[in-house]
């Protein structure tokens, strides 16, 4: 007997096996949600508040110590990779300009996640460890 949507469900035989996968991969999937994974640009683990970076409108966003997330970075966004502990990208390379700054500025930074700024939203607590190329939720805003 098992609860599902609120109302107590019988399963038994092949029905209990398959509801047992289903809700297997259901945990995987809630796993991988709450942890990115991209490539590391500069290594560093640090843990911040993010702040979503989509345009130079959402610069005033970023306080000292968050996690700059962006699709990309631009030269426009370096007053705010000044403050930002680390950055974290859906796109980019080992050359593109988020992981080049990070170097220069000693930050980490994990690059090319593809969906970053779709899984992590404002005020969220997360770790970067950028020495694995991990970013993990550890809090939702």
């Amino acid at each position: 007997m098992v609860m599902v949507k609120g109302k107590m469900n019988w399963f038994w035989g092949k029905d209990m096996g398959g509801y047992i996968r289903e809700l297997e991969e259901l945990k995987k999937m809630q796993k991988r949600k709450l942890e990115i994974k991209g490539v590391v640009a500069n290594k560093g683990v640090v843990k911040g508040v993010v702040r979503i970076v989509k345009t130079v409108d959402d610069l005033p966003k970023v306080e000292s110590g968050d996690i700059l997330v962006a699709p990309m970075t631009f030269p426009s966004f370096i007053p705010a990779m000044e403050k930002a502990a680390a950055f974290v990208t859906n796109e980019g390379g080992i050359l593109c300009h988020a992981a080049i700054v990070s170097r220069e500025m000693s930050k980490p930074c994990v690059i090319n996640t593809k969906n970053a700024t779709e899984i992590l939203k404002d005020g969220d607590l997360v770790e970067v460890d950028a020495e694995k190329g991990v970013v993990k939720i550890i809090k939702r805003g």
